[in-house]
């Protein structure tokens, strides 16, 4: 039996890892603080990764040990106190790692921004700090960096955003950005939780789906949303003219990127593919997201797009 320990293990995506790996048969804990409940079968152990001593209830050696922190310090102190006991370690980075986003195309060999440790630093250069801490412990290290996560319960509302917006809208038009030259990359979060769970690569995998023109991409939503009504395509002036912002954020329209951007949803996932990886159908991953908004709301308060007000609002001045 697999002695897993993921460090977390009550989010959105380590949740989902814990249960991928009770299902295969694995002995699950979940170090974390303790504020939402740990998969049934698996065993909480009460810690806290900022405080002075968090690992210290917990006991033994893993065979795996899954770590999806975005804080370099917290992961570099991981593996100096715990990678001994570790026979695999996988790390859950991002691709937000890479410092060139214009490349089309790109592998893992692409170069990363300059990694920190600083608490202040952003998000690539922490994950890209934290990796480097991870590697420390060579062919035991495997470094996941997925693009945009899709699925069910989604924290960041990008995704679903679109499943959101067709299916309220009915007969009605949809505001869409730009779309010529444009292009979309997800991973279902159940793909990706389950290549984290079983993979025995090393180094660092991009865990991404295929690259299609975000055209298609919205398409496939639509038609899992039932919408008849059309799209309303604006410009990249008019949006930003009137406070549209990219990719996510309030009164954004998720998946949009500046047309510089043409690297960053077209990464190359051939690694992840060889080395167990698997991708579920767009169809199938829209529809499932479709039915949870259907479910959560599609006028709830979200972290990423428009309100019904803002898009209807928008679509008048655009007539």
């Amino acid at each position: 039996m697999t002695n897993a320990l993921i460090l977390g293990g009550t989010g959105w995506l380590s949740s989902r890892i814990a249960r991928r790996l009770l299902d295969e048969g694995a002995a699950v804990t979940c170090l974390a603080r303790g504020a939402r409940p740990v998969s049934p079968g698996a065993t909480l152990v009460v810690g806290d990764r900022t405080g002075a001593d968090p690992y210290a209830a917990l006991d033994g050696d893993w065979d795996l040990v899954v770590d999806v922190s975005s804080s370099a310090l917290q992961v570099a102190r991981a593996v100096d106190e715990l990678g001994d006991r570790a026979a695999r370690w996988t790390f859950v980075s991002s691709v937000s790692v890479y410092a060139d986003d214009e490349t089309v195309g790109a592998g893992e060999s692409a170069p990363r921004h300059p990694s920190s440790r600083a608490e202040d630093a952003d998000y690539g250069a922490q994950k890209a700090a934290a990796e480097d801490a991870v590697a420390a412990l060579g062919d035991r290290a495997l470094i996941v960096r997925p693009g945009l996560i899709v699925g069910e319960g989604d924290p960041s509302d990008r995704f679903g955003y679109w499943a959101a917006a067709f299916a309220r809208a009915g007969e009605r038009p949809v505001l869409v950005p730009p779309l010529a030259g444009r292009t979309a990359q997800i991973v279902d979060v159940d793909d990706l939780a389950a290549y984290v769970a079983s993979s025995r690569a090393v180094g660092a995998v991009n865990a991404v789906g295929d690259s299609i023109p975000l055209a298609d991409m919205l398409e496939i939503v639509r038609g899992a949303a039932g919408h008849t009504g059309g799209v309303r395509e604006a410009s990249e002036e008019w949006l930003r003219a009137r406070s549209v912002e990219y990719w996510m954020g309030v009164r954004s329209l998720p998946l949009w990127l500046p047309a510089d951007m043409t690297g960053f949803m077209t990464r190359r996932n051939e690694r992840f593919l060889a080395t167990g990886g698997a991708l579920s159908p767009l169809d199938a991953t829209a529809a499932r997201v479709v039915a949870d908004e259907l479910v959560r709301g599609v006028d709830r308060p979200r972290r990423a797009g428009l309100s019904r007000a803002e898009e209807a609002e928008l679509l008048a001045e655009l007539e």
